[in-house]
């Protein structure tokens, strides 16, 4: 497969009347955003607004951020499964508008959802306070189920960045990137003498605001399953999950996989990388032996002298991460696992809640439970008050009087997010 992203630089947002790219502005119509989004079954009300970076602007509770793009050529246009027919996806040219992201808020379904600052000290801790955000606030239909609500929002946000993506069709793209990998006989046999790498990328799996998609699959539904690095850099997974939101894996984080582009530097020179194996993050004690287990299979079966395993969320996934490891480790293959830490507010309690003899090399991507203390905002879209409902927040976190919040890294969307395209992020080389 080959898989050309044609980067068009946008540097600034306006309104207009048209979707346009105009040097490094992006053009948005207004009216025909909205008129479309309000066609997804489920929505009474859409709001349309457009954040910076650099404006004391805050953005809650934030639920997703998509990176608007369209496919100019090959298969698996849009979101392959969700809003288009399923068809392979990662082979062919996309535009992308880089520098451009589609947050969604609204009326929260639970509780674990987060905020984006756009200046001042949060802006340090999530990657989103760097992107121009078209902000779509969404209200529902009075009584839809809890599932029909989170998916209702998710579809909203997708289609967004598919409407804005047009864009980016005919616009002039400022730089390419290209990720190319044959099959595994062939990549073995052009560099025999590099190691075989597999990336693990482990999902939560978990129910209602705890879900992962791959095709439109809920990973819930999934046994470990082999895919091309490039079908996740193309659209093929998104994100369902609302939960702690500094490590939530946003779908623009899905379309960004640092490790994934990391391991696409490496490879041919250092090592020899094999695939992706996306491994469902379950919550009885027989599905995470079947998926480690299952994991680990694979892992043997591809080739792999070296495993690297990223997580999702923290918690009771620790586990499901450490006992991949130790399986990897004694069939052979040494393993690296990227975790974050819920270290508590002083930093001092034990990081993860599991822990292995052999996971011996552990990349950290920052304590969750780290405080931060944020300014007031000139201009808030969504509600601040929604903070003591969100986890890393909690009743009082939101001074009315003087307009301040405090909360911890728990509340701030991809602050310490475990792939990587995010502030804390440590390079694999």
């Amino acid at each position: 497969m080959k898989l050309e992203l044609q980067n068009v630089k946008i540097t600034d947002l306006e309104f207009g009347p048209k979707m346009d790219v105009v040097g490094e502005k992006l053009i948005i119509d207004k009216e025909l955003l909205r008129e479309k989004l309000l066609k997804v079954p489920g929505v009474k009300e859409i709001k349309i607004d457009l954040a910076k970076p650099g404006e004391k602007c805050r953005i809650i509770p934030v639920k997703d951020v998509i990176e608007p793009r369209v496919k100019v050529e090959g298969k698996g246009k849009g979101f392959p499964g969700v809003t288009a027919e399923v068809e392979p996806c990662g082979d062919g040219v996309v535009k992308v508008l880089k520098g451009a992201a589609v947050v969604t808020i609204g009326d929260i379904v639970g509780f674990q959802e987060g905020v984006i600052d756009m200046w001042g000290e949060g802006a340090k801790w999530t990657p989103f306070s760097k992107t121009c955000n078209i902000v779509v606030d969404i209200t529902p239909e009075a009584g839809l189920h809890p599932h029909e609500h989170e998916a209702t929002c998710r579809l909203v946000g997708l289609r967004a960045s598919e409407l804005i993506g047009e864009a980016a069709r005919e616009a002039e793209a400022q730089e390419s990137e290209v990720y190319e990998l044959e099959d595994n006989h062939a990549e073995r046999k052009k560099y025999p003498d590099l190691p075989g790498v597999v990336y693990v990328e482990m999902l939560i799996s978990q129910g209602l605001l705890h879900d992962g998609y791959a095709y439109g699959v809920n990973t819930s539904q999934i046994l470990p399953t082999i895919i091309h690095p490039n079908e996740e850099l193309d659209n093929a997974i998104i994100s369902g999950n609302c939960v702690a939101a500094c490590d939530k894996i946003t779908t623009y984080q899905h379309q960004n996989n640092k490790v994934i582009k990391d391991l696409f530097k490496l490879h041919g020179k250092e090592i020899n990388f094999l695939g992706v194996i996306l491994a469902p993050e379950m919550t009885t004690l027989d599905g995470k032996l079947r998926v480690c287990d299952y994991t680990a299979k694979l892992c043997k079966l591809l080739g792999a002298e070296g495993v690297i395993i990223s997580e999702e969320g923290y918690g009771n996934p620790d586990s499901d991460l450490v006992m991949i490891c130790s399986r990897c480790e004694k069939m052979g293959m040494k393993t690296v696992l990227i975790t974050d830490e819920c270290s508590g507010w002083d930093g001092m309690s034990q990081p993860l809640t599991d822990t292995a003899a052999e996971a011996v090399a552990v990349i950290s991507t920052g304590n969750v439970s780290h405080v931060v203390e944020l300014e007031k905002a000139d201009r808030v879209l969504g509600d601040s008050e929604a903070i003591a409902n969100l986890a890393g927040g909690w009743a009082g976190a939101y001074n009315p009087e003087d307009g301040t919040m405090k909360c911890e890294l728990n509340a701030v969307i991809g602050a310490t997010s475990e792939i990587g395209y995010h502030n804390a992020t440590v390079e694999l080389y």
